[in-house]
C-alpha cells in the first residue's frame, strides 16, 4: 500500500500560512515565502526579548538619573550612596517611585545621602 502525504503536509502548510497571517504580499500567501519571513521573524523575536530587557534597564536608569539630578545630586552618587547604606531596591521599582511617588522617593534619597 502506498502511503500518502497530503493530511500532514496540508496540516504543516497550513500552520505556517497561519502563522504569516498579516504579513505583506506573497510573504503571508505563498508557502516558501511565508518560511523565509517566519525564520527571518522568529529570529528577531529571539533576538529582541534579550534587547527588550537592555532597553528597559536603560530607560530605569535614565529616568531615576533626571529625578535623582532634580534634588542636585548624580546618578552615581546615588547609586553608591544605596549600597554603601545596604538599601536593596532594583532600578525599576527606584524608577517606577521616582515616577509615581515622589514623596516616596524623596525620603529614599534622604536615607541614602544621610
Amino acid at each position: 500500500m502506498k502511503v500518502k502525504h497530503a493530511v500532514a503536509s496540508r496540516k504543516r502548510k497550513k500552520k505556517v500560512l497561519k502563522a504569516a497571517k498579516g504579513f505583506w504580499g506573497e510573504r503571508s500567501k505563498i508557502f516558501r515565502r511565508a518560511i523565509e519571513t517566519l525564520r527571518r521573524a522568529y529570529v528577531y523575536a529571539y533576538r529582541d526579548r534579550r534587547v527588550k530587557k537592555r532597553e528597559f534597564r536603560s530607560l530605569w536608569i535614565t529616568r531615576i538619573n533626571a529625578a535623582i539630578r532634580e534634588r542636585g545630586y548624580t546618578y552615581r552618587g546615588f547609586i553608591a550612596a544605596l549600597k554603601q547604606k545596604k538599601v536593596i531596591l532594583s532600578r525599576d521599582v527606584l524608577a517606577k517611585l521616582a515616577a509615581e511617588h515622589p514623596d516616596v522617593f524623596d525620603k529614599v534619597v534622604e536615607t541614602a545621602m544621610k
